[in-house]
């Protein structure tokens, strides 16, 4: 292919693409807005899936370091009531081996060229220049031009401009992130109450969910169905008083689910939560596409990592397939890419019902025991 391809972002969904296109032979460009692969913390757990990240890893040649990744008995699984009682327990695997997200960016920066991520690359805007061709602008003033631009930069995509008007929009509901270090001797009671995997502690509108990470870290993300106003009136740089704030909405339940949040090790940081609508699509611009985010923004559902890591795979061996016709490389990736996103979507607003909805923790306990009604 005698198209350089230039990727934004350099998340899983990019960082794949890249490999992807290395197998082949095919050379690419990164460009990343953090200084540095290090820059910040990556989030937590990812249980990577068969159907979709297992098979983009593979296409990217590294299921056997990924394979090294895999923290083991992760992917144990318990429903606890808000007052601490056990409502369901399942240390069973179920194909879906759990790893720790910067561990996965990390083999696959790893396996890439020197040089083909460009650090410190924020993008300032997008603009066609005819032809497929496209000039991306960067903060520092420079710019580079490109006949093949792929937008993999997340949530608030400075590409998707380029092939859709399309905005992401409060889903109603916002995270709240801690962490607990050290918690099997320091808060033996609350490492007790999460167990080995993952933990749900749920109710109409909210939720606890923490995960048990490296040895005795528990990572959790504190769920309030609440307007951004209301967070907005929450000071989140005087974390004792926002940790209390938000503590008040989990009155009465046990202290070992509540010290999740008032015992965090780490400042709390709010995540809004926001979503593209489920069936987003745009008719075929020459030379540019997106991924991930970019493509799909939906709330969380456990799969968002995963079909950016296939979108990338997907894409990356459609280019291949047609080294002379890139145009319909983009076609045939993004005929595959917006029912498979919709589907997505779709399934992901289904389980936030059954998370957060009316009949939540009894919803979640009916999908877990295979009671759950059809939809």
């Amino acid at each position: 292919m005698n198209t350089h391809i230039t990727i934004i972002g350099a998340g899983l969904g990019g960082l794949t693409l890249a490999r992807v296109l290395h197998v082949h032979g095919i050379p690419a460009t990164v460009y990343e807005a953090e200084p540095a692969p290090t820059a910040r913390p990556q989030g937590g757990m990812l249980d990577i899936h068969e159907d979709n990240g297992q098979p983009a890893l593979a296409a990217a040649g590294l299921t056997e370091e990924f394979r090294g990744l895999v923290l083991e008995g992760r992917e144990a699984t318990r429903v606890l009531a808000p007052d601490g009682n056990v409502l369901f327990d399942d240390d069973s695997t179920r194909g879906r081996p759990e790893v720790l997200r910067g561990e996965l960016r990390r083999i696959l920066l790893d396996s890439l060229p020197p040089g083909t991520v460009r650090w410190g690359h924020k993008v300032s805007g997008v603009h066609t220049l005819g032809e497929g061709r496209h000039e991306v602008t960067f903060a520092d003033g420079t710019t580079v031009t490109t006949s093949l631009l792929v937008g993999a930069d997340g949530a608030w995509s400075r590409v998707r401009p380029l092939l859709s008007g399309a905005a992401p929009e409060y889903t109603g509901r916002s995270y709240v992130e801690t962490y607990l270090y050290d918690a099997d001797a320091r808060h033996p009671a609350v490492a007790k109450a999460v167990g080995g995997g993952s933990l749900f502690a749920l109710a109409p509108g909210k939720g606890i969910q923490a995960h048990r990470e490296n040895g005795g870290t528990l990572h959790t993300y504190v769920a309030l169905s609440r307007s951004e106003d209301w967070f907005a009136g929450i000071d989140f740089t005087d974390s004792a008083t926002a940790a209390q704030w938000i503590a008040r909405e989990f009155d009465g339940w046990a202290p070992e689910l509540t010290a999740l949040i008032t015992d965090s090790d780490t400042p709390l940081v709010l995540r809004p939560l926001y979503a593209l609508p489920v069936e987003h699509r745009w008719d075929r611009v020459p030379g540019t596409t997106l991924l991930g985010d970019a493509a799909h923004l939906s709330a969380p559902n456990g799969e968002g990592a995963n079909l950016a890591m296939y979108d990338g795979a997907e894409l990356g061996k459609a280019l291949a397939a047609h080294p002379d016709d890139p145009e319909a490389a983009l076609t045939a990736y993004e005929q595959s890419l917006f029912p498979r996103s919709a589907a997505a979507a779709a399934d992901g607003a289904d389980l936030n019902e059954v998370l957060f909805g009316d009949n939540a923790p009894q919803s979640l306990l009916d999908m877990f025991t295979g009671n759950e009604q059809t939809h």
